[in-house]
């Protein structure tokens, strides 16, 4: 397709506002946007710099082995004391064993091989991005020195085929009828170089312990033969792994596709000559996928679908044509359908499309940042003695032991430190009444919540969150059926009053417009926007007013009974 449909294939897809969305800092250097294309279509776009330093891009395996799956969000909770994490789903897998397809690599070491003619995306120790379809060259040998083809890498081995287990697979090994070779002690498996075992013994048709700091090769059939001939116990055993192209700056990847991005280009699905399904090429689906940008800066685009009303999909070309948009030089996908997960810090962010909601899965690919993060503080102080957002509750989160100091900023600039000195990692809390050092009455405004700290590593970090403090709105009051809704206003403001259901759609804004300090009532028939009574059922009252202090609002769940 010629690149100038190409381009008017996404503007049909995406909505005018564009230009004018605002994605907001989940955390720093990271943002997060959530987008509603036409379709329509609920995609997530999460940016983050280059990675290095503070900010990794990492691969995370589910239940720390190979077997099994589990729930993106619930890796990321894992790992939430070692790093702050937003991500995404990773490579398909079997969906009984719970294995990759494709290639895994964690740290410098291979953990399963890459999948036949389908791409992998890996990042090296530098922060780039490559995307390659990568031939699994692996050999092994022993006695005679004759080379021996290692067919799988973690995964059950085929018929006539050899495969290397390592510690990473789980405690044994899968049950085979063959021979398995332990090898005690054998190094991690990373490649490019001999990895070297000495044989400690020879099993025939069971499963396999496998040693913490060994491995054990498995073989069916004529393998089998070979291994049983070569690998002699009390000998040695060496394994060599090779991945092309060169991959040897390469240390963390997973496999998935089909590319998308090549030299800033869309690859259209019917040119990326990967062995994949038409499902997973073609046709809206909920999809993944990651890029990069000229500057290092990872983009990482999911979109819900098969959710009718919600979202309908997306198609991979229009995947590829938004990571172009967003500046990418090189994209790719990973898993598709019901897998598509976004997760930030352990809370699921999209709707997967699977009736049970999350899916457990392989693996997931996830921004990590080892920095001081501070989750967002509620909008608005408003300590005015109704019982409704008097305090403010402020935190932040460590992961490595640092020196901190956590400071209040006041709308003139003042600084109140609150918290400081040495800390461990872990999660501190503060709590602010709106009162000054003093214990006065704090001015109204904007404060910021700022965090420094820097780590037993030396490097710096700080987290930066705003919220208002504002006396504007409150004693919100909500009579029987929200037939009454009353309000105080301490100074004058533009007034909002609005009936949502809990998940915020709004059915009817009630009152609007200017209204002078003081006590407010306004009425509600009952009915929404077209006029229609509101069944029975819980809804939420809106309360929002503009002020020169700038927009509070208050909500409060009321009982509709018919």
């Amino acid at each position: 397709m010629p690149r100038k449909l190409l381009a008017v294939a996404f503007l049909a897809l995406v909505p005018a506002p564009l230009a004018a969305a605002r994605p907001v800092q989940i955390m720093p250097g990271v943002t997060y946007d959530h987008r509603v294309l036409k379709g329509p279509v609920h995609a997530y776009v999460m940016t983050a710099p280059k990675p290095g330093g503070l900010y990794s891009l990492t691969p995370l395996l589910s239940n720390d082995t190979i077997t099994g799956r589990e729930t993106v969000s619930s890796m990321e909770r894992r790992v939430s004391g070692q790093m702050t994490t937003i991500g995404v789903n990773g490579d398909f897998f079997n969906w009984i064993g719970g294995w990759p397809s494709g290639l895994l690599m964690r740290g410098g070491t291979v953990e399963h091989q890459p999948a036949d003619n389908r791409s992998a995306v890996g990042i090296d120790s530098a922060g780039n991005l490559h995307v390659d379809k990568l031939p699994f060259n692996a050999s092994w040998w022993g006695f005679s020195t004759i080379r021996y083809p290692v067919a799988q890498l973690n995964e059950p081995p085929h018929p006539n085929s050899a495969s290397l287990f390592t510690p990473v697979w789980g405690d044994a090994t899968p049950p085979v009828n063959g021979i398995a070779a332990v090898l005690e002690p054998f190094p991690p498996a990373k490649p490019f170089g001999d990895l070297v075992g000495q044989v400690t013994a020879i099993v025939s048709n069971s499963s396999v312990a496998i040693p913490r700091d060994g491995a054990v090769l498995v073989a069916r059939g004529s393998a089998a033969q070979a291994l049983q001939a070569d690998a002699l116990v009390g000998g040695q055993v060496t394994v060599r792994i090779g991945l092309r192209p060169d991959w040897s700056t390469v240390t963390d990847a997973v496999g998935g596709g089909p590319a998308l991005v090549r030299d800033g280009k869309a690859i259209a699905p019917q040119n990326s000559g990967e062995s994949l399904t038409n499902v997973q090429l073609y046709g809206p689906d909920p999809r993944t996928a990651i890029g990069q940008r000229t500057d290092g800066g990872i983009v990482i685009i999911a979109a819900d679908g098969r959710r009718r009303g919600w979202s309908v999909g997306i198609r991979n070309l229009d995947l590829a044509l938004m990571l172009v948009h967003y500046g990418c030089v090189t994209g790719f996908a990973l898993d598709s359908g019901g897998s598509t997960t976004v997760a930030f810090d352990g809370s699921m962010l999209n709707r997967p499309s699977d009736p049970t909601g999350e899916r457990p899965v392989g693996e997931a690919l996830v921004v990590g940042y080892a920095g001081v993060y501070a989750p967002p503080p509620a909008p608005t102080l408003s300590p005015n003695g109704d019982r409704v957002g008097d305090r403010e509750a402020l935190a932040y989160k460590l992961v490595r032991p640092s020196a901190v100091s956590a400071k209040l900023v006041a709308p003139d600039g003042t600084v109140r430190e609150l918290d400081a000195g040495q800390k461990e990692p872990g999660v501190y809390r503060v709590t602010w009444d709106g009162t000054d050092a003093n214990g006065a009455p704090a001015p109204e405004g904007k404060y910021h919540w700022s965090v420094s700290a820097t780590d037993d590593l030396g490097r710096a970090s700080t987290a930066d969150r705003t919220f208002t403090l504002d006396e504007t709105l409150g004693f919100l009051q909500v009579g029987r059926n929200a037939r009454t809704i009353s309000f105080q206003l301490a100074r004058d403001a533009t007034i909002r009053v609005t009936i949502e259901t809990r998940s915020g759609d709004i059915l009817r804004t009630v009152a609007r417009g200017p209204r002078t300090a003081g006590a407010v009532t306004v009425r509600w028939d009952g009915r929404d926007g077209r006029r229609k009574r509101v069944p029975s059922g819980s809804y939420v009252v809106h309360v929002a007013a503009t002020s020169p202090i700038g927009l509070t609002d208050v909500r409060a769940p009321v009982r509709i009974r018919r």
